[in-house]
């Protein structure tokens, strides 16, 4: 089988191949997804060949790993595509800098998904996807698209436009937070599948873990209830004990900026440079060393540690780097991994995913549109991708969802048709700026920092 990366060249694209070259579900005796070769494509020639370096090093320990390529022609990568792995970053680290920038400048939070920075990174990232997506349908329209290009839920919401249900949206937080439950409730996802469940459900970014049940029980409200178990619950050490315990559920480690705002801004403005401005310094030297250095492999491991350990750091001030119980969960790679051997081999698993509310049993959550891409538990197969019932939303979840759904959808429209007024709309809804005058100013930042969105807007 062939593997196609889009964003072949990006830094963490080693983590990809390294998951399928090792299988570590076939080392514990499961089904293999047999990946043959695994095409690199950029548009970057240079990140291209330092990455490939990274990969040729690693490759030299392993036994029959699949052969790479790399090209920057789109249509060249994706032929004969069985899986197609999307991580595009539009604009790159310096696009990044700008969203974060603009917003911070207006009192607002710079950050890269969450908030008018995630709008930004949306609207010139979903026309670059779009005609991803319809290329991928003329070349390759059998192939498995998994989508990892953030803002993932309504980037993925654009490509199913095109591709169907042949496209899936991934993330590791969800799935993070509920094995570092279940390892809590002495269980394992995939070794005591049948005796655990979950009810997941959200938007990218913006979710709630609502009851891990074990034999039948739900276990989640002794966990609630236990200051020294949340401890172990990263989410809750962000957001506050009381709080998660006041909401009866745990929530995805991002609410952590739609809850605690002001201390997300000041954490930010208290640092020596942004998030996006430290990963493009720290970025930048690896790609410039790692081209000439004896061994990229061990200059990439060394970078890959330090950016793992101060992911979200302006939301640890008090708590120092991430715990090793954070950090270790799989990642995307994982994820993407048990993805693509359960559409190839049929060997079920269970997953939470991006896929859209509208099932062949009726809506997923019934109030909201049934071509909404929803965050969700699902069972996958030979057959696809299969979401599971969930219990209703409470009102104040349902309209955290529906806000910033609205916004991103605004943006999307925006970014499709080149209309100001739905750019303006878009900005100014957002749960985080909810002000016509804000989104207004925000537009205009955008429009100046980043030719591609004044191209967009221009051309409507």
């Amino acid at each position: 089988m062939r593997l196609v990366i889009l964003g072949g060249g990006g830094f963490r694209v080693p983590l990809v191949y390294d998951a399928v070259a090792t299988d570590a579900l076939a080392a514990a005796g499961k089904p293999a997804v047999d990946i043959r070769e695994v095409v690199l494509h950029d548009r970057s020639p240079e990140r291209l060949r330092t990455i490939a370096r990274v990969i040729e090093e690693r490759s030299r320990d392993l036994k029959e790993p699949p052969a790479v390529r790399t090209t920057t022609d789109l249509r060249n990568a994706l032929g004969g595509a069985d899986f197609v792995f999307a991580a595009v970053r539009v604009g790159g680290a310096e696009g990044r800098i700008a969203d974060e920038r603009v917003a911070l400048d207006l009192g607002l939070l710079g950050q890269e998904t969450v908030g008018p920075g995630g709008l930004a990174y949306a609207m010139r990232t979903i026309p670059v996807m779009r005609r991803v997506a319809e290329t991928i349908a003329e070349v390759a329209p059998d192939a498995w698209t998994i989508n990892f290009t953030n803002p993932a839920g309504i980037v993925t919401e654009t490509m199913r436009a095109v591709l169907g249900e042949r496209v899936v949206g991934i993330c590791d937080t969800p799935i993070g937070l509920v094995r570092r439950v279940s390892r809590l409730l002495g269980v394992s996802l995939e070794d005591d599948r049948d005796r655990v469940g979950y009810d997941y459900i959200g938007l990218n970014h913006l979710g709630w873990l609502r009851s891990v049940t074990v034999d039948g029980e739900d276990r989640l409200p002794g966990i609630l209830a236990s200051d020294e178990r949340l401890d172990h619950i990263e989410e809750a050490r962000l957001i506050g004990k009381d709080w998660v315990r006041a909401l009866g559920a745990l929530p995805n480690e991002y609410l952590y900026y739609y809850w605690k705002t002001d201390e997300a801004i000041r954490g930010i403005r208290a640092a020596d440079r942004t998030r996006g401005e430290y990963l493009e310094r720290q970025q930048a030297g690896f790609y410039e060393s790692a081209g000439c250095c004896e061994s990229p492999l061990a200059a990439w491991r060394e970078t890959l540690h330090e950016r793992e350990a101060t992911y979200m750091a302006e939301a640890r001030a008090d708590d120092g780097e991430r715990r090793e119980e954070d950090i270790a969960g799989g990642g995307y790679q994982e994820v993407a991994l048990r993805l693509m051997t359960a559409l190839a081999t049929g060997a079920q698993e269970r997953m939470i995913l991006n896929v859209a509310n509208e099932t062949g049993s009726g809506r997923l959550v019934p109030e909201l549109p049934g071509d909404l891409v929803v965050e969700v538990g699902c069972t996958v197969d030979g057959g696809g991708v299969h979401p599971q019932p969930v219990a209703p939303l409470t009102l104040a979840q349902l309209a955290q969802m529906s806000a910033l759904r609205a916004s991103e959808r605004a943006i999307a429209q925006a970014a499709l048709t080149g209309s100001r007024e739905k750019a303006w709309e878009g900005f100014s809804s957002h749960p985080l700026v909810g002000s016509p005058r804000l989104g207004a100013a925000l537009l205009d930042g955008y429009v100046a920092a980043h030719p591609s969105i004044a191209a967009i807007l221009a051309a409507g």
